[in-house]
């Protein structure tokens, strides 16, 4: 068993969805939702998609996938309950330590680990189980060996068509430091997707450095299933109807060993002409520098005829529909359809155009119409008994309807079965295909039409309803929010690729490979040394990293998995940054199972401040990690690449970004700030992140605020006045 599962950002798209065959729809509310721009669904109108979605069985998911701040917690734990006693099929959180809470509270709420929870190997899968999730919505970049392995822990899920972020999983924090507007809480604006150059011969044009094809797995679903996959998940809550049910088409055709339709998949929306994504390694098509937004499909190329462009085509195309045009591989600008010509069609453009330009069709009104035209429909086999001096009675699909007075005798014109049935084709705008068994009338029962048609009415309702009831014991209990903490830190820690010479309480060794031997660059640290381990590390890594891990007194992780891995390893756990860390339930739980933990970065003091454990630590000062890439944004080009340590990413208003590499099995990369932060501690231990800066020199000026401040150079204070939307 496996499922196809739609997106649905809005009615139409959940109705195309459902229509198209989606086993399962994944929506969000109004609130919590990781994709607030789109329009999403208050409670009433989720409760009429879930009524239309279980008719056929289909499985409604509520994406509640934002991170939470403490004076947000007790509303969102409510709305988790509203939202299962509406009848909800599971929930989808980004939260671990707040999915634990609800599980404990109200055992029988199926929950869905968000990929924004960054799961990405077997020891991420393992806590996920203990917590109480039922699934694992995978990160997009998880290795394909990984894969299998966690779909022999938990049911899992796989994205295998739409859009892919560039940053891993719940990491990217570039649009929350750019304009304040967090992509861990929905509110991404994409700066990603914006123009970059890069200090690197062939890269210092400016191009869509950072913007990834869109995914689409096509044959690779097989190899999927046969993993263990569950649940095959198509990307686009931001997306149209029709590509919806193209996407939607297209999975279910693969999977049952038809080739699908890529043709129309491509015309409803196709960022890059596709990548297979990360799961089967970097392809050459993995980012889309070229062209950003839908390039559509290639249909022919132009030809200048007496001031008209001819595109050249056996295809045929109609007023409305509109085009890409492309010269020497680039956008050019858009264009539109403009009458029949002989050898194909001419295209009205707002720009001179030249032969040899390449055109994409971008909207093609006729497949559009076709593709959401469908409507699904459930068969009906009406059994009926209309007997003179009894009950009418009605069997639909075993569901048994009687009315509730006697059928007298007729007078003049007698009931008859062809009354019956005609009045019962009559459905309406119920999505249900009518056939007929047996239809009974015995003597002469007498009724009228009004009547008939009102219990024709009764029966079709109770039928509806016994489709979409799903029985619940509403989850009506409260879950309990931690009051908040009370606590002071005086300890300093350091994050840096060379202990040597640094002043700290705790290092913190974020090496530049993990390949070589570490023990020198930690051979004088007189601290507390902890192994900085990136959010993603798939299971191969670990097993090469697991070694150095003994020359250190405990680990420090970005990503959830670090609390089963520091369980086996039998060492302390530093939960970093990457926790995301906003509300009480999180830092209690980590008050009490982590040796330290550090705070969200995207919280103001104000914000904070109820999560200060006597271990719990904020980034005081230094870099601002902004994004972890698993990819490599030369395209892999190893035998030609200078494997510098940093390189600069520049955009348009001329901001300076710091890329730096790092080696694990491949080569990683992790973007900075442009400016480094300066914010003061507080109660907080203060974390400082001296990656690309001299740690040993300013180390010591960790109690000089002035000097420290002076030698950071350009510098913000984040959001310690400024909270994220």
């Amino acid at each position: 068993m496996c499922e196809i599962l739609a997106p649905a950002g809005d009615k139409n798209s959940a109705l195309a969805a459902i229509n198209s065959g989606a086993d399962a729809i994944y929506l969000g509310l109004k609130q919590f939702s990781a994709r607030s721009s789109a329009n999403n669904f208050d409670l009433a109108e989720l409760k009429e998609i879930i009524n239309y979605a279980a008719i056929f069985g289909v499985r409604v998911h509520v994406a509640m996938n934002t991170l939470v701040k403490q004076d947000e917690t007790e509303g969102f734990l409510s709305a988790v309950k509203e939202v299962w006693n509406a009848g909800a099929d599971a929930i989808i959180m980004q939260d671990i330590f707040l999915g634990r809470a609800v599980h404990a509270a109200f055992p029988e709420i199926v929950l869905h680990l968000s990929t924004q929870a960054g799961v990405c190997n077997e020891y991420g899968a393992r806590l996920a189980k203990e917590f109480g999730f039922s699934r694992v919505i995978l990160a997009r970049e998880t290795a394909f060996a990984d894969i299998g392995k966690i779909a022999k822990i938990i049911e899992t899920e796989v994205f295998v068509q739409g859009a892919l972020c560039t940053c891993f999983s719940g990491q990217c924090y570039l649009s929350s430091f750019a304009g304040g507007n967090s992509g861990n809480r929905g509110r991404c604006k994409q700066p990603c997707r914006k123009l970059y150059s890069i200090d690197r011969k062939g890269f210092e044009e400016r191009a869509y450095r950072l913007s990834p094809s869109d995914l689409c797995a096509g044959e690779n679903i097989v190899k999927l299933k046969e993993a263990g996959v569950y649940s095959f998940k198509i990307e686009g809550r931001m997306r149209r109807p029709e590509y919806v049910a193209a996407a939607v088409m297209y999975y279910k055709s693969m999977l049952s060993g038809g080739d699908g339709d890529l043709s129309a998949l491509k015309r409803t929306y196709n960022r890059g002409n596709y990548t297979k994504g990360l799961a089967f390694g970097q392809d050459k098509n993995f980012l889309s520098s070229a062209v950003q937004g839908h390039i559509g499909e290639y249909v022919g190329t132009v030809k200048v005829v007496s001031g008209r462009y001819l595109c050249e085509s056996r295809q045929r195309f109609v007023r409305g529909d509109g085009f890409k045009i492309l010269r020497d591989g680039r956008e050019l600008c858009g264009g539109s359809y403009d009458g029949d010509a002989r050898g194909g069609f001419y295209v009205s453009a707002p720009k001179r155009l030249k032969n040899g330009d390449k055109i994409f069709v971008t909207t093609d009104s006729e497949l559009n119409a076709r593709l959401t035209s469908g409507k699904r429909t459930v068969r009906a086999d009406i059994f009926a008994r209309f007997e003179e001096g009894g009950y009418p009675r009605v069997n639909i699909n075993g569901f048994e309807y009687t009315g509730s007075e006697r059928l007298g005798s007729a007078q003049t014109r007698p009931l008859t079965a062809e009354d019956v049935t005609n009045c019962f084709r009559k459905v309406g705008n119920l999505p249900i295909d009518v056939t007929f068994g047996e239809v009974a009338v015995v003597g002469k029962p007498y009724l009228g039409m009004a009547a008939l048609n009102a219990f024709r009415r009764e029966a079709y309702e109770g039928f509806i309803s016994k489709l979409t009831f799903k029985e619940r014991f509403p989850a009506l209990g409260e879950i309990p929010v931690p009051e908040p903490l009370c606590g002071r830190n005086g300890k300093t820690a350091v994050i840096c690729s060379d202990l040597r010479g640094v002043a700290a309480d705790i290092g913190i060794l974020k090496p530049d490979s993990y390949l070589s031997d570490l023990s020198p660059l930690i051979s004088d640290f007189k601290g507390e040394k902890f192994l900085y381990l990136p959010a993603y590390l798939s299971g191969d890594d670990i097993a090469e990293i697991k070694p150095a891990c003994a020359l250190f007194d405990g680990i420090y992780c970005e990503g959830y998995y670090g609390i089963e891995l520091a369980r086996e390893l039998e060492k302390p756990l530093f939960a970093g940054v990457g926790f995301n860390v906003s509300n009480t339930v999180s830092a209690d739980y980590l008050k009490n199972n982590a040796k330290y933990f550090c705070v969200s970065k995207e919280l103001s003091f104000k914000e904070n401040s109820p999560l200060c454990a006597a271990n719990a630590f904020s980034l005081a000062a230094g870099g601002i990690k902004v994004m972890d890439l698993i990819y490599c944004p030369f395209g892999r080009m190893c035998s030609s690449c200078d494997k510098r340590r940093a390189y600069t990413l520049t955009d348009e208003a001329g901001r300076k970004f710091a890329l730096k590499r790092y080696e694990t099995s491949l080569c990683r990369f992790e973007l900075y700030n442009c400016a480094n932060i300066f914010s003061e501690r507080g109660s907080f231990g203060g974390l400082y992140d001296f990656t690309l800066l001299d740690a040993e020199g300013l180390s010591r000026d960790i109690s000089n605020s002035a000097a420290l401040k002076s030698k950071l150079g350009d510098i913000t204070r984040g959001h310690s006045n400024s909270p994220v939307l």
